[in-house]
């Protein structure tokens, strides 16, 4: 898989090779620089590498090669974690960092992004959960269809912002990997600090009214609106474990989307 790229474009193997559900990724040296090889195994990926060209490496790792399901990627070299700041006493820098990038990848650029998704069509299987299931499902439903027939702020999105997916790139900062590009309310970008099952404690109460306080601020965002994304999207994060069978990670979104519901309802 990787070897044809390796020789296009003149790469050397610097680590083992990485696998997930949706990629295969080896890191490699290109011209003397840290990078990453990336070869998409499904669509999310083939379109989230056309996004990190479009950003032209403005909040988002430079591209320095594509072609077709392959991407050669600036790595980042840094030590510093989000996951681990959120959970050893910098969960509020975690999230304003997580906001500040978020703004980056928010900015107007100069040429339009061809054929990015819609929220809509990202939303599309929590409604038949919600008629099926009912319930918390029911609820988030609600106010996700709300949301999505008044958006505000539209702009194209990364989809996936969460602690993994920010990394440090020491001299450049903190830069994005992974987008899903969708199109949308920018408001919809921010409700996964809320919701990263890595995270244990996103169903802390305490936690929550925190982090809330902390990115409505540093998003300027209105707090309502958050909570309703928030809802929103652990509604639709809920669906999609309860399709994949993964009763433990249903019930860790059901209960942020209840957190927000319940502050929505106080």
């Amino acid at each position: 898989m990787f070897a044809p790229y390796l020789d296009r474009w003149s790469l050397i193997s610097d680590g083992e090779p990485i696998l997930t559900h949706s990629s295969r990724l080896l890191p490699v040296l290109w011209q003397d620089r840290p990078a990453m090889l990336k070869v998409a195994t499904d669509n999310d990926e083939r379109y989230g590498a056309l996004l990190m060209q479009w950003w032209d490496g403005d909040g988002a790792a430079h591209v320095y090669a594509h072609e077709g399901d392959a991407v050669l990627l600036e790595r980042a070299t840094g030590k510093r974690l989000l996951l681990d700041m959120a959970m050893n006493g910098e969960d509020d820098e975690a999230s304003r960092i997580l906001c500040r990038t978020a703004a980056r990848l928010h900015a107007p650029r100069p040429k339009p992004l061809p054929d990015p998704i819609p929220l809509t069509r990202w939303f599309r299987e929590l409604e038949p959960t919600a008629d099926k299931v009912g319930g918390t499902f029911a609820d988030c439903s609600t106010v996700a269809n709300a949301l999505l027939s008044d958006p505000r702020e539209v702009t194209i999105l990364h989809g996936d912002i969460h602690h993994g997916n920010i990394l440090d790139f020491e001299t450049r900062g903190w830069l994005a990997i992974d987008p899903k590009r969708l199109h949308g309310e920018r408001g919809f970008d921010f409700a996964n600090i809320f919701a990263n099952e890595e995270l244990p404690v996103i169903t802390a109460p305490s936690r929550f009214r925190r982090q809330l306080a902390v990115v409505s601020v540093e998003a300027r965002l209105e707090p309502k609106r958050l909570l309703q994304w928030i809802a929103a999207y652990s509604g639709l994060s809920a669906a999609w474990f309860l399709g994949d069978a993964n009763t433990p990670q249903v019930e860790t979104a059901l209960t942020v989307a209840r957190l927000a519901l319940s502050e929505l309802a106080a």
